[in-house]
């Protein structure tokens, strides 16, 4: 892990990832890209003369010392941090940054959501976690810890899933996490048998990594609904981290059937880590 993204918008939440990525960064030596997208218009950003000029060089002062303020904080001594200015509020952009900085992992805050709000309006973390091509750690809270010794991956154990379960198993590898391997079995037309699931578990591990190896660590739950079955299961084993492979699903596809992902994100107290799919 040598370069880690948090963008901010200076609200607590994004202090709160600004805390836990400047402990990643002390743990593994990283660089921080400290991201700041303004809210200006394409007259405010294009105006070249008179009041909306003014305006704009005003705004763009105010933003710079604000950001500088900002990541001025003693928890950062010691650690390479590199501020980056965007314009707009596209959050499309926070993957492009990644790829161009070939950066490891994106860290953002987020306050949640729940009922029906989150379907409508959503949350910046939420746009970022569905275009981003890296793994998204969402924080909650000001972690006093950044030791994720215990993980609960969760996963369908179906073939498209592997490359994000490999980059999972890789990371955790080197933070020297114990993984939990959850299926979520529920009561419906989704319901397996033992047996399938057992059957799809084999061939996923003998695939992903040419063994057998994980297959103590492979948990079957039964709930009501995935998330219900994910966030229970982390509370019985105590799990410091919540991980989850994404498709990233977009628009009207995203609005009918939704994310387990981001709804799992948005509802536990934990932090959690996405991985594209």
């Amino acid at each position: 892990m040598k370069k880690i993204i948090v963008p901010v918008d200076f609200s607590d939440y994004s202090e709160y990832a600004l805390k836990a990525a400047a402990k990643l960064a002390k743990t593994y030596n990283a660089e921080l890209l400290v991201l700041h997208m303004l809210e200006m218009s394409d007259i405010m950003l294009t105006a070249s003369e008179g009041l909306q000029s003014q305006k704009a060089l005003y705004f763009f002062k105010l933003a710079e010392q604000k950001f500088e303020d900002f990541i001025n904080k003693d928890y950062l001594k010691g650690v390479t941090v590199t501020p980056i200015v965007k314009h707009f509020k596209v959050f499309s952009e926070v993957n492009d940054v990644a790829q161009k900085h070939h950066a490891d992992i994106i860290v953002m805050g987020s306050h949640g959501a729940s009922g029906v709000k989150e379907f409508f309006v959503g949350s910046n973390t939420e746009r970022v976690v569905r275009h981003s091509e890296i793994p998204v750690l969402v924080v909650k809270k000001d972690l006093l810890e950044i030791n994720f010794e215990v993980v609960v991956y969760a996963c369908n154990f179906q073939e498209e899933s592997i490359a994000s379960y490999i980059k999972a198993t890789k990371l955790f590898e080197k933070m020297k996490s114990k993984m939990y391997l959850v299926h979520v079995n529920l009561p419906n037309d989704r319901f397996k048998s033992s047996i399938e699931i057992e059957r799809n578990v084999t061939n996923f591990l003998n695939k992903a990594d040419g063994n057998l190896d994980r297959l103590d660590s492979v948990f079957y739950v039964s709930d009501y609904t995935v998330e219900d079955g994910i966030l229970n299961f982390s509370n019985k084993v105590g799990a410091d981290l919540i991980a989850m492979p994404t498709h990233g699903k977009k628009g009207i596809a995203h609005f009918f059937e939704g994310s387990i992902s981001e709804d799992v994100a948005n509802h536990a107290t934990l932090p959690v880590i996405t991985f594209k799919i």
